[in-house]
């Protein structure tokens, strides 16, 4: 979790949302990293966990992650929940629930939905506070005006 909030911090750098995703591979490399660059890019599916997904995918040479865990900051949104399910990962970490957008137990449990054909272990709450910390801070400071918008 401490790479996603790592990562988090880099959107943060460029005024985008400050959330982190890493793809951890079964053996523990690091296959993929991402953070939001919905801003930077002027692209809605710049997610961080959709980037590390298709970072590791492209390092793996394949689109299927088995034996793999994502590791994002925040609860992943319904985009990001069904990507982990297509993406067939075997373990999804997260750290601050999303009471707002939250697709994996706040609003919708898009990966444990037994219609689906694959439902990944779920481990929620990792370092939860200093995940929704980082959050609080970055809107914050928006509300102030002093985000550089």
């Amino acid at each position: 979790m401490r790479l996603a909030l790592e990562e988090a911090r880099r959107a943060e750098d460029v005024t985008d949302v400050p959330v982190g995703a890493v793809v951890i591979g079964p053996d523990g490399e690091v296959l993929g990293r991402g953070h939001n660059r919905r801003e930077a890019a002027a692209d809605p599916t710049a997610h961080a966990e959709i980037l590390a997904l298709r970072a590791a995918a492209a390092r793996l040479g394949r689109w299927r992650l088995d034996g793999c865990t994502l590791v994002v900051t925040l609860e992943p949104c319904t985009m990001c929940a069904g990507a982990v399910v297509l993406a067939r990962l075997d373990r999804l970490v997260y750290g601050a629930t999303d009471p707002k957008a939250g697709a994996v137990g706040s609003l919708w449990d898009v990966v444990r939905d037994r219609r689906l054909n694959h439902r990944p272990e779920v481990i929620g709450g990792v370092l939860a506070e200093e995940c929704a910390a980082l959050l609080r801070g970055f809107f914050q400071r928006r509300r102030d005006g002093s985000s550089g918008d």
